[in-house]
């Protein structure tokens, strides 16, 4: 009689607990369905904004913005006997930043733009004898542009350019990369800028000199932005120096960068970048790195 009473209740409480859930179910779909109309209009209100801002961005002055990642993981393991460390705890903190700060004029225009990429991981594996863990850099970037021009057509205007790279944490200016060079820049629409410049000379600084040489060559930027579907924005970047010299390894390089984010609340949002690099003289293989976290924009 106990057992039959208690499997009484307990399919009372499931039929109570299953009909609730239910009615959740029905409340959301609800609500769900009055929203459907109100997001119908707020979308293409969003897509008119996106395209007055582009308007607004023809007229001159000055352009302001800055936008943000930031990537923060943890791991950790207690007597996990297939992994190498069975009891350890890792940390990864990757971040970058971007802003730009742009003059644009009815017959000249400055941008001038920055990005900063940082990242440490810290592995302590709590091994008897092990030094203390700390926080090693993984990720270390430092880019500044600045671009002047002056307009010789409505797209087209003669322009010169000077672009530093370096670390940051570790090695400040070990090594250090400085373009500076002259020629054209080609604005088809306001959020495509292609530079071409055929006079450019790519110094690089070094405690080591042996390691790195310094050349004359031709330097290619293209940075492109867009807002794409509901919001979500992208940036891309290429960045290239074809030097002259004949040399093994080569003395060119290439750096390619894609980001995009998706506000989800006051400036709040999903953010990812990703980077390809291809520098003879730093590596001889290719190199990568990419973040994924919070963003926030300005």
């Amino acid at each position: 009689m106990r057992k039959i009473l208690l499997l009484s209740l307990s399919f009372m409480a499931t039929l109570a607990f299953g009909q609730t859930l239910e009615e959740l179910k029905a409340k959301k779909a609800a609500i769900e369905a009055e929203l459907a109309p109100i997001q119908a209009q707020v979308d293409p209100l969003k897509t008119q904004i996106a395209d007055l801002d582009a308007q607004i961005a023809k007229f001159p002055g000055w352009y302001k913005g800055s936008f943000g990642t930031l990537g923060v993981n943890f791991t950790g393991l207690n007597n996990w006997i297939a992994n190498p460390n069975p009891d350890s705890k890792s940390t990864t903190i990757l971040g970058s930043f971007n802003a730009f700060a742009n003059k644009l004029e009815d017959k000249y225009f400055w941008r001038n733009s920055g990005a900063l990429n940082l990242g440490w991981q810290k592995l302590d594996t709590r091994k008897e004898g092990a030094p203390k863990a700390k926080f090693e850099p993984v990720s270390d970037l430092l880019n500044l542009t600045s671009l002047f021009g002056y307009k010789i057509t409505k797209t087209l205007a003669a322009s010169a350019l000077g672009e530093y790279r370096t670390s940051v944490i570790n090695n400040f200016n070990n090594p250090g990369y400085f373009d500076i060079g002259v020629g054209g820049t080609w604005t088809p629409v306001s959020n495509l800028v292609v530079v071409f410049h055929p006079l450019n000379y790519n110094f690089i600084f070094a405690d080591n000199n042996t390691d790195y040489t310094s050349s004359l060559g031709c330097k290619i930027v293209a940075d492109y932005n867009a807002t794409l579907y509901k919001g979500v924005k992208w940036r891309s970047n290429l960045s290239s120096f074809l030097s002259y010299k004949n040399s093994d390894p080569s003395l060119s390089n290439h750096t390619f960068t894609n980001g995009f984010s998706f506000t989800l609340v006051k400036g709040i949002g999903v953010g990812i970048q990703h980077a390809f690099r291809i520098n003879r003289q730093e590596s001889l293989d290719n190199q990568q790195y990419f973040i994924l976290g919070l963003s926030y924009a300005l």
